[in-house]
């Protein structure tokens, strides 16, 4: 669609609110936050980036520059050229030179592709920083006025209870990218995510929630650009309302709500993983976009107030400062903006803890969770944490207010330490399962927020986990430096693919281990996409730069098998809430430190575990019943409407374990994940007395229904 400028445009005053843009009455209002700037020109541009005119903004509210123009259509491409010092050394970026984008913008007019006339400034050859009065029109997108589009939407949010639901976190271009059931114009956009065989594919596997990497948009940084590489995972974004055109085929807003509205059909909820933290124009001579060329001093965080030093709790060159009111202004109605507008269901926080920082350190009373708290709709929404930056005492797993839940590392070293074998886990394991009460105490029954995981897009995928010794970050092209390098994994005998027959088995039993072991947790469950598949990265533990093949879901080449498992025993998790809704009470300390009236754990003889056993460090096979409020499960286990049994081996020894209560009906197998590449036979198998567990396996029994 072509867009027009009228040559009658006229200039009003208009208001201070809301910040960024709205339309009405025939045109519309402009408003941005600068409160050093000394005038602001608002840019107008056509379809080519051919600059139309500059209307200089009339009028100034506070620290707010504002203007109402008349005649504006729907599609108008703007920016802003900002007048005032340009000062680094002071926090000032000034440089009418730059078009910046408005931090506000809904939408933009293509992606932000690193260019070096990003940079407002120059070094002299005297060393000086200087203005670099080049203009970069030409070589950044521009905000857009919103079409009158009208969506109808046909679906409602799903509400999924936190005991139900499953996550399956997935990339907005990777996950459909080489899918050839779907139209091949669609494949990796959010109309890919939306069409009915993406649906189908994630109601088959039991999945409640999708969490989409980040889908703001970014740009990626100029060092990996150089290097021939990109930011495959979106977490630098620049702005914070506008959908990341990359992932449309033409146009992002209306495909994204498409997206959201499918999902919600299927009653599937939307999580957006979300990056405020930070943003892409990085250190002191990082570009300037958005916020640097407005308000860098009141929007970034710095040491003692000296501009040149800027405070880097994300690792990614700049922290944005959320204890100022205008950073939290902006994050807060940002949130809004995807919640009222797309309708997603929750945020999952990239490094949570530095959002909950004062002006130094972490509080659970911190602005920014009471303003979601008192929210009427922020409130409504599912909050999950990575809690934890790399600042002064970043690390805050448990300490998130009572409404958030947390993404759980310890759950994921521990469950990956158990699997492959170590020694001394098997107390920390357990507790694990039951939602790592150690941690987490919230609320007046100390219910668990664990988000349990164990391969999350950042590191191994499931396959590599079982596949690889060390981490194969060459094609990084950073001489296999980056990534971490504890990856407590395994490879069973080579490093990387075999034929082995003998150790595809046990790396296929591993996988399953691991995915039932994740499903018998209490807590939530976050399951990365592609890891039913048996997806693999080659070994690379840190793909964020690989937009190709080995990041891409691999549909050509699906684990069949696995992808069945995986919804048999999701499917197994949603038919009872004793695998994810337990409150323990009266837990019994003089035992263990997590044993209560509801789950009992069990020697591999059939006898109740002792303090000296989960002390053993040798011990590595036990079992664990979960069923209702009972003290004694030999007398009383037939009263209970349901009870589970689940046997762990994670020794290289079959044992035929000794069930410590036998029902009159005996024990129905509901999974086992040495037998039948995991898969129940159609007729139900039955136990009593005792049962071989396999070496490195999992069992789950439950009760035996009679006619």
């Amino acid at each position: 669609m072509m867009t027009r400028v009228s040559p009658a445009l006229g200039v009003e005053v208009g208001r201070p609110f809301p910040l960024g843009i709205k339309v009405h009455n025939g045109g519309v209002n402009f408003a941005v936050y600068s409160p050093d700037a000394h005038g602001i020109e608002l840019c107008l541009f056509d379809e080519q980036d051919n600059e139309l005119g500059r209307h200089r903004l009339p009028a100034r509210t506070g620290d707010i520059w504002h203007g109402f123009i008349n005649g504006l259509t729907p599609g108008q491409r703007y920016g802003y050229r900002v007048h005032g010092p340009f000062e680094p050394f002071h926090g000032l970026w000034f440089n009418p030179s730059k078009v910046i984008l408005d931090p506000y913008a809904p939408e933009i007019s293509g992606p932000i592709v690193p260019n070096k006339l990003m940079f407002a400034h120059d070094i002299h050859v005297t060393g000086e920083i200087v203005p670099d009065e080049q203009d970069n029109a030409k070589h950044i997108p521009k905000g857009r006025i919103p079409y009158n589009r009208y969506f109808e939407w046909s679906s409602e949010r799903p509400h999924v209870n936190w005991r139900e639901t499953i996550i399956y976190e997935l990339h907005p271009k990777g996950f459909s990218q080489t899918n050839a059931a779907l139209p091949e114009d669609i494949r990796g956009t959010y109309l890919g995510i939306a069409h009915p065989e993406s649906i189908e594919h994630l109601k088959r596997l039991g999945i409640t929630t999708v969490e989409l990497l980040p889908c703001f948009a970014f740009m990626p940084e100029h060092r990996i650009s150089e290097l021939g590489l990109t930011n495959y995972w979106g977490y630098n974004p620049a702005l914070f309302f506008a959908p990341e055109p990359r992932y449309a085929k033409e146009d992002a807003v209306v495909e994204f709500k498409t997206m959201v509205n499918a999902l919600h059909e299927a009653g599937i909820e939307v999580i957006l993983d979300v990056v405020y933290n930070h943003t892409a124009e990085s250190g002191m001579l990082g570009p300037v976009i958005a916020n640097k060329g407005l308000h860098a001093r009141e929007f970034y965080r710095y040491l003692d107030g000296d501009y040149t030093h800027y405070i880097d709790n994300s690792g990614c060159g700049n922290s944005v400062n959320s204890h100022h009111p205008y950073a939290l202004k902006l994050i807060l109605d940002s949130m809004r903006h995807w919640m009222q507008e797309y309708r997603i269901d929750g945020f999952r926080f990239d490094l949570a803890a530095s959002l909950g920082r004062e002006k130094w350190d972490f509080s659970q009373e911190s602005a920014f969770f009471k303003a979601i708290l008192q929210d009427p709709l922020l409130s409504t929404g599912k909050m999950i944490a990575e809690p934890w930056d790399i600042g002064r005492h970043g690390y805050q797993l448990g300490n998130f207010p009572e409404q958030w839940y947390e993404c759980n590392d310890k759950f994921r070293d521990t469950v990956r330490k158990f699997w492959r074998g170590d020694d001394g886990v098997t107390g920390d394991f357990a507790t694990r399962l039951m939602g790592s009460s150690d941690v987490f105490h919230k609320g007046a029954t100390c219910y668990s927020a664990s988000v349990n995981y164990v391969c999350y897009h950042d590191g191994f995928t499931l396959h590599d986990l079982v596949s690889y010794n060390s981490r194969h970050n060459e094609a990084n092209k950073e001489h296999n430096l980056d990534g971490h390098g504890n990856n407590l994994s395994r490879n069973y005998g080579v490093e990387g693919e075999t034929q082995d027959s003998k150790i595809l088995e046990i790396r296929a039993r591993q996988k399953r281990n691991i995915i039932t072991t994740l499903m018998m947790s209490q807590g939530a469950v976050h399951f990365l996409g592609g890891d039913e598949m048996g997806r693999t990265q080659n070994g690379n533990n840190n793909a964020y730069c690989q937009d190709n093949d080995i990041s891409w879901y691999q549909w050509q080449k699906r684990d069949a098998k696995l992808e069945a498992f995986t919804a048999q025993v999701i499917a197994l998790r949603k038919s009872s809430s004793l695998f994810n809704d337990l409150i323990l009470k009266d837990q019994q300390g003089y035992q263990s430190p997590f044993s209560s009236d509801e789950v009992h754990w069990y020697r591999a003889d059939g006898y109740a575990m002792e303090i000296k056993d989960w002390h053993n460090p040798k011990t590595k096979v036990f079992g664990m019943l979960l069923s209702s409020d009972i003290k004694n499960p030999a007398v009383n286990l037939h009263l209970c409407d349901e009870y589970y049994l689940v046997l762990f081996n994670a020794s290289e020894a079959d044992i035929n374990f000794v069930l410590p209560a036998n029902p009159i009906s005996g024990w129905v197998v509901l999974c086992d994940t040495a037998r039948n590449d995991g898969l129940l036979p159609e007729e139900p198998m039955l136990a009593k007395g005792n049962y071989d567990l396999f070496a490195q396996s999992v069992v789950v029994l439950g009760k035996a229904h009679t006619n």
